[in-house]
């Protein structure tokens, strides 16, 4: 359930995952930079794309970190505006370093693919889509604060 594709930081680029540049990334959003903090931005900033809370507990079970500090700090992030937070509609909520970041190679607004028999889920930020007609659509679809998924077979459950 992982993908290739690579995040960003506001202030760094993946190529700077320092600890201090992550500890900056954090303090500038108006947190303390603990150490649970700084090891999950770190996994983010190495791996990229997409992590549940359970895969990142997995991850990061090396570091002495128990479940729910995990989900707490992956909730601050999220409100904060370093991570999103994603439901690709099966009740499991996905994050991401938050797209639209300086030197991202993960871009803003991208879909994700949703594999409906292996659970594969992949970004897909080279595909974009174009909303029209959206007369009485919430207000939300047409500012593009929405969220878009495909869902379908992967290559390998073709």
């Amino acid at each position: 359930m992982r993908n290739t594709t690579k995040p960003a930081s506001k202030v760094h680029s993946r190529k700077s995952e320092h600890p201090r540049a992550l500890q900056e990334l954090v303090r500038a959003a108006g947190l303390r930079s603990t150490s649970a903090r700084i090891a999950v931005l770190g996994y983010f900033h190495r791996h990229g794309g997409t992590s549940s809370h359970a895969e990142l507990f997995t991850a990061l079970a090396d570091q002495g970190l128990d479940r729910a500090t995990v989900y707490r700090v992956l909730m601050d992030l999220s409100e904060v505006g370093i991570l999103s937070r994603t439901d690709l509609g099966d009740h499991v909520w996905r994050f991401e370093l938050k797209s639209g970041l300086e030197g991202a190679g993960h871009e803003g607004g991208h879909p994700h693919f949703v594999c409906v028999d292996c659970g594969e889920v992949s970004c897909l930020p080279g595909l974009s889509l174009k909303l029209e007609g959206a007369g009485r659509a919430p207000k939300s679809v047409g500012s593009n604060d929405v969220t878009v998924q495909l869902k379908g077979r992967c290559d390998n459950c073709v």
